[in-house]
């Protein structure tokens, strides 16, 4: 059990929250949401121990493990991939050394050992057999196999296991560490936005994961499909109040409004009371025969603890967008394009229009080409086949993360707004900040001192401030808060611009896409409608295409297929994907056959080795031993057999 009690927290001499309170015991899963700014990822640092709170305490108990994933990793990391996801497992590895040094001892100290002595051999003996459970209830016989299904379940390769993770860019470094995180099950798992270097795939993994955590789960996120499958209580801190909620993000909307509603009307009433007491006042204030009860009214108004309203509302930014110029029908136009790097090809045979006002969502694994395929689109990159030709009067404006990275600290917002966007047009660019969020004096607030979410705030500012008819926005929503994320969707259903986006924010492609691009395995597929087995695939085949049924050919320029056209195109890949399939499903099946059987020999010779009787038989023990630690390897052995084999049939569509 975990208790946060009274916590008090101020910054620059601005509270951020104040006696906020709320239990983790093992099994819940508690998300925390609320505006940029509000202290979030502080309260997360005061529970983690990394900050220290004004006021409060935070109670954990004894023995209890808190594992932590920040928003940004500082510390520098050696070694290849699977050895820094098993030093996640470290306490399990101390357990194997002690169940070795036990079993040594036992041998040594047993009737006929070097070192015979009966009440050491007792102890020891007992030792074992407790640390023998406590191994194999943390999993140790397959603490790889399951480091390497975690890593799969993130979109690791196998072969990616063996890297060093200083070749890997900071995205796929934060999924080491979580995968880390993940295989240390400490007793609360603490994350700061776990899904903003995530595509879908593992996304809707990690969801299947963590609705099955045992221990305690404190997170902030962004995504409100994600807290809704996750959470069953919501904390929001808004006002520097925390309230807590029970239920995922779809209960915590409405018992949140209930709750406004409700403040409102005894908001309301404690207003009629006080108006009343003063007309009291203000007529009997000089009658002598009044003064007590007007006394009375005037300590009683004086006492009164005013109930306040929030107003969520004024937390909200207003993205809004200049009229652009009119764009040519076609915006960009592709026909039979590939592209790729020193030769080798990334993507091929891609037939592809997008019309003036389409807003297309890009979907796919990480590392599938979705950045490619934006540069070849913004004529970034050349094709090394086919052709692609962007339309006239093409305006561009485009974000990415990296915008973010790039913002001055040492600058206020309001200079670093001005160095980027001018000031010419007449604009006032106080007024034009306020409809992103930054009002009164928040324009003077240093850009080092903002949170991320406010910083993400500002790069789209600078990206959305000028008119352009094609919006390039590149997992935009990285940071909001929920507010902020409410309004861009709004801003880009009413843009009458074309936009490309590429987001893991599922909500967010609902409401804005009307059209997907799927890349993966080489090809880009055009999806006339948003289809949910290709935004949210099936978790226990990240990076695969299996979780819906065969999609149908991308269409030509100027004619999109018809219904029988599908369904024909359709039948035929399924067919064709079952025939090519065949040879792989038969190995999957009879490796996992193999894989049980080896299991169960594992398990077999591990209860003969819990038996204290046969620690009299020296010779038998290290028969058993060596069995032991022969069928572990074979299990391990045909374990990552199995995992290349469903990846090989996830690839092929299997």
């Amino acid at each position: 059990m975990i208790t946060v009690s009274g916590l008090s927290k101020s910054f620059g001499g601005r509270t951020l929250f104040h006696d906020v309170s709320y239990k983790l015991p093992a099994g819940r899963r508690v998300a925390l949401v609320g505006g940029n700014g509000v202290g979030k990822t502080t309260m997360l640092e005061i529970i983690v121990g990394i900050q220290r709170a004004d006021a409060g305490d935070v109670h954990v108990a004894k023995g209890a493990r808190i594992g932590y994933l920040p928003q940004e990793l500082t510390e520098q990391v050696d070694g290849s991939v699977i050895d820094e996801v098993l030093r996640g497992a470290a306490h399990v590895s101390d357990l194997e050394e002690l169940v070795v040094r036990l079993a040594q001892e036992v041998a040594d100290t047993a009737p006929g050992g070097p070192a015979e002595d009966e009440e050491a051999y007792l102890r020891a003996l007992d030792a074992l057999g407790e640390a023998q459970h406590q191994f194999e209830t943390h999993g140790g016989y397959g603490l790889e196999a399951e480091a390497r299904r975690v890593l799969y379940g993130l979109g690791f390769r196998d072969a990616d296991a063996d890297r060093p993770v200083q070749e890997l860019s900071g995205g796929w470094r934060m999924r080491v560490a979580l995968a880390r995180l993940l295989l240390s099950s400490p007793d609360l798992l603490v994350l700061d936005e776990p899904t903003n270097h995530l595509d879908v795939e593992s996304v809707a993994w990690l969801e299947q994961q963590l609705q099955a955590w045992p221990s305690a789960l404190l997170f902030v996120s962004h995504d409100r499909d994600f807290i809704d499958n996750v959470a069953d209580r919501v904390v929001e801190v808004v006002g520097g109040v925390a309230t807590e909620y029970i239920g995922g993000f779809a209960e915590f909307v409405v018992q949140r409004e209930d709750r406004l509603a409700g403040i409102a009307a005894a908001a309301a009433q404690q207003q009629r009371k006080i108006d009343q007491a003063e007309r009291f006042v203000e007529r009997f204030r000089y009658k002598a025969t009044k003064a007590r009860q007007v006394q009375s009214r005037i300590k009683t108004l004086e006492k009164l603890e005013r109930i306040e309203v929030p107003q969520a509302a004024e937390l909200k930014a207003t993205f809004a967008f200049p009229q652009p110029q009119r764009s040519s029908r076609t915006v960009v136009e592709m026909k039979d394009a590939q592209v790729g790097f020193d030769g080798v090809p990334v993507l091929s045979g891609i037939d592809l229009v997008v019309e003036r006002g389409q807003k297309l969502a890009l979907v796919g694994p990480n590392g599938a080409g979705k950045t490619t395929l934006l540069n070849l689109l913004l004529g970034r990159l050349q094709p090394m086949a086919g052709t692609v030709e962007i339309g006239a009067n093409v305006d561009v404006a485009e974000f990415a993360q990296h915008q973010v990275d790039q913002l001055r600290f040492d600058r206020t917002v309001l200079e670093e707004f001005r160095a980027a966007v001018g000031d010419e047009h007449g604009r006032n660019l106080r007024t034009v900040l306020g409809g992103f969020g930054f009002r009164g004096e928040a324009v003077d607030r240093k850009v080092g001192d903002l949170s991320g979410g406010e910083r993400t705030r500002l790069a789209l500012a600078r990206t959305m401030v000028n008119p352009v008819n094609l919006l390039v926005l590149d997992e935009p929503t990285n940071h909001l808060d929920l507010p902020s994320c409410d309004v861009l969707e709004d801003a880009l259903v009413a843009y009458p611009g074309t936009v490309l986006l590429v987001t893991h924010d599922r909500y967010l492609i609902r409401s804005v896409a009307d059209a997907l691009l799927e890349v993966r395995d080489g090809k880009v597929t055009y999806w006339t409608e948003v289809e949910e087995h290709v935004l949210a695939p099936k978790p226990d085949a990240p990076g695969s295409a299996s979780a819906g049924p065969a999609p149908a050919a991308a269409p030509t320029p100027g004619r999109r297929p018809n219904k029988a056209d599908e369904r024909r195109q359709s039948a035929a890949v399924r067919q064709a994907g079952e025939r090519a399939t065949k040879d792989l499903r038969k190995d999957v099946r009879r490796l996992e056959r193999e894989v049980g059987k080896a299991e169960e020999k594992v398990t077999a010779l591990h209860s003969q080795l819990s038996d204290p009787e046969i620690y009299d038989d020296h010779q038998k023990v290290r028969e058993l031993a060596e069995a032991h630690d022969a069928a572990k390897a074979e299990a391990d052995r045909l374990t990552e057999q199995w995992m290349a084999a469903q990846e090989a049939l996830d690839a092929a569509g299997g």
